[in-house]
């Protein structure tokens, strides 16, 4: 691949917080009265159990393939090389296609989410919700635009923010339970698996989406130092810490608020909780604070993501302007500029749960799946033996990963179809680029020539 070095400036702590602020933002804290919602029996903490456990076995994944390949664009390159010459160049191009569509959706979601819950300090008309929206878009595109180690830095202190935030959420909660939290059923009480499954699959459509983000680093490979050992590192570290700081918030806040009285529609419970404990000035606070996570998490997906464009059109398969980089600032400037306008449109029109659930459906065909099927792929091909990292206990991760992206593919109900449209319309373009009958293509396939 003809891609120039970029200076590696992030270090394993800042690309650690970076996987953190993306996973944590705005989600868990609007979808946990959902996944509440979801179960008759009180055992919600399943949904979260299950969502680290999925993250856990595509991290596996990801840390193989982003330590042996550490290059922009993260799953672009994996597509690219484990697919070979002609499946691996469609591939590429059906990841850039589905994420220059998903990726302005997160970031609409992240917007969304952030103005919904900002009517808890604040009136907003629906209109001014769309604005406070849009205007989020505005401030990310304007904190991002600069060179990537002071992004390193940011990055290091919206973390700090994210970590302090719940463990004070948790504190807070387990200083003062009232209820206790199950994780099996309790004596007496009627089970029935059918349910359970079901509900771990609706529930866990949200907890996964609010784990989703672990793998950034990996869009930032070519940014990244000692990236053989700080990509596999910062993406466990981030998965078990998150999921540790979920499920002691989950158990603190519903220690509280029984889960009973919880309905799938209570976006500001996190801000009601801290009002039941401390009173209304620490849920003013806190809910200041969730806000300035949500604007963290925004920061890191946009950070990543904006980096995908840029590498398949150096690579000569997505268009050549999205090849350009700042002429002083050394950043794919175009490719931001357009991720950040396209997710400005989306956030005026869209609804958070439908983003939500479409974004996974998208993701799920192309990128995970397509990455499951990749590493295997890989080992065949080129064997094990200069893998910075392997993953443990191949290929059972592998199997796992497979099933339950599969499972929540389903889960995802009519949205499976949805996602399979996308995919089949990438397709189809492709298909007409790589015979010309659309013009541009003979623009996109020169670019790697002119680079």
């Amino acid at each position: 691949m003809n891609q120039p070095d970029t200076n590696r400036k992030i270090t394993l702590l800042q690309a650690t917080a970076i996987n953190m602020i993306d996973m944590v933002g705005i989600g868990p804290f609007v979808v946990i009265p959902f996944v509440v919602s979801q179960f008759s029996n009180g055992l919600f903490l399943w949904a979260w159990i299950f969502g680290a456990f999925a993250a856990l076995a595509d991290g596996m994944i990801w840390s193989e393939l982003g330590a042996r390949y550490p290059l922009a664009g993260g799953t672009y390159n994996f597509h690219r090389i484990a697919f070979g010459e002609k499946g691996g160049k469609m591939m590429g191009f059906l990841f850039v296609w589905q994420t220059s569509i998903q990726a302005p959706l997160v970031v609409a979601s992240g917007a969304i989410g952030f103005a919904q819950y900002l009517t808890y300090l604040v009136d907003l008309t629906a209109l001014q919700q769309k604005m406070v929206s849009g205007g989020l878009v505005i401030l990310v595109l304007l904190l991002l635009y600069r060179k990537i180690e002071t992004i390193g830095r940011i990055s290091v202190v919206l973390g700090t923010i994210v970590i302090l935030t719940i463990c004070w959420i948790i504190i807070g909660g387990l200083l003062n339970q009232r209820h206790s939290v199950q994780l099996l059923p309790a004596t007496g009480q009627s089970f029935s698996a059918t349910a359970f499954i079901a509900a771990i699959g609706y529930g866990s459509l949200k907890t996964v989406y609010s784990y989703l983000g672990y793998y950034n680093v990996c869009h930032l490979g070519g940014e990244i130092r000692k990236p053989g050992i700080n990509i596999p590192r910062s993406i466990f570290i981030s998965i078990i810490g998150i999921a540790i700081l979920y499920l002691l918030m989950n158990y603190s806040i519903m220690g509280v608020i029984r889960w009973q009285t919880v309905r799938a529609n209570d976006k500001y419970l996190v801000s009601s909780f801290m009002e039941i404990v401390y009173g209304g000035r620490a849920a003013v606070v806190v809910t200041v604070l969730i806000l300035l996570i949500a604007l963290s998490s925004l920061f890191a997906v946009v950070l990543g993501y904006s980096r995908v464009p840029y590498a398949a059109a150096l690579d000569g398969n997505f268009f050549p302007v999205f090849s350009k980089l700042h002429p002083t600032k050394n950043f794919p400037y175009v490719s931001l500029l357009v991720l950040c306008a396209t997710g400005f449109v989306f956030s005026l029109f869209m609804r958070l749960g439908d983003v939500i659930t479409a974004i996974l459906a998208m993701r799920i065909l192309v990128q995970f799946i397509g990455q499951a099927a990749g590493v295997v792929l890989l080992r065949r091909r080129f064997g094990t033996g200069d893998l910075p990292f392997r993953m443990w206990l191949y290929p059972l991760p592998v199997i796992v990963s497979l099933a339950i992206w599969i499972f929540l593919f389903c889960s995802t109900g009519w949205f499976a179809f949805y996602g399979l449209g996308i995919a089949a319309t990438g397709v189809l373009v492709y298909l007409l680029l790589n015979r010309g009958v659309i013009p541009f293509w003979s623009s996109i396939s020169g670019s790697k020539k002119t680079q």
